[in-house]
């Protein structure tokens, strides 16, 4: 899921001279992980709710599937400046160690 959204955000919300940025939070049981980028007309639907659905035919276009298959919850926000935040958390357990 890291791979996928930080994928995502340098391919399609890259801006020229503009970084984006990937972050991993580890609290209270979930694991939250973001990719924020500065491309605000270019992403998925903001909110929470389904990945887009990118057909049957189409070579590309199904990474936010996976991340919506394996992520608890996942989502579109907007960032304090410029772009979005695609976030997707991970319920996670200690397993006993």
């Amino acid at each position: 899921m890291v791979a996928e959204l930080a994928a995502n955000a340098a391919t399609h919300g890259r801006v020229p001279g503009r970084d984006f940025e990937v972050g991993l939070v580890l609290a209270g049981g979930t694991l939250r992980i973001e990719a924020a980028d500065t491309r605000t007309e270019s992403g998925p639907p903001t909110g929470t709710g389904s990945a887009p659905d990118p057909g049957p035919a189409s070579e590309t276009g199904r990474g936010l599937l996976l991340v919506a298959a394996l992520a608890t919850r996942w989502g579109v926000a907007d960032r304090q400046g410029p772009g979005k935040t695609v976030w997707a958390e991970i319920d996670v357990t200690d397993g006993g160690t």
